[in-house]
């Protein structure tokens, strides 16, 4: 159950660091924030970024093997950055329709996915 919980806060912090990260370039090409100064832009990341640490925290304390949960540090971090794949590429492919995804991409995403086949085997 820890081992779930720790991938569901995960992937809820991956959401709202993709939008932290990549959310003003959408509010940009929608020209809603055209002329807003650079700090008000990452005051309004920072914001949402609050909500990625949240979660991405207490997912880590809950999923740490030491804290009685069932993941080490590298299998947490390997997890994080193929969720952080995952949740960016779906968000790429529902607001961000001009960018195309290439066959490359997914192929680089797949050895992405092959690190956590190979992070959990012993």
């Amino acid at each position: 159950m820890k081992g779930l919980l720790t991938v569901l806060l995960l992937i809820g912090s991956n959401v709202f660091m993709t939008f932290a990260w990549y959310g003003h370039l959408k509010l940009q090409e929608m020209k809603i924030s055209d002329g807003w100064p650079l700090i008000l832009i990452i005051l309004l990341s920072w914001g949402m970024a609050f909500f990625e640490y949240c979660m991405q925290v207490p997912a880590n304390r809950i999923g740490f093997v030491d804290n009685g949960g069932p993941f080490n540090l590298v299998q947490l971090k390997v997890i994080q950055e193929a969720l952080s794949l995952i949740v960016f590429t779906v968000v790429v492919m529902l607001f961000f329709k001009g960018q195309p995804l290439q066959w490359n991409h997914f192929v680089a995403f797949g050895l992405i996915i092959l690190a956590v086949f190979f992070v959990f085997l012993k």
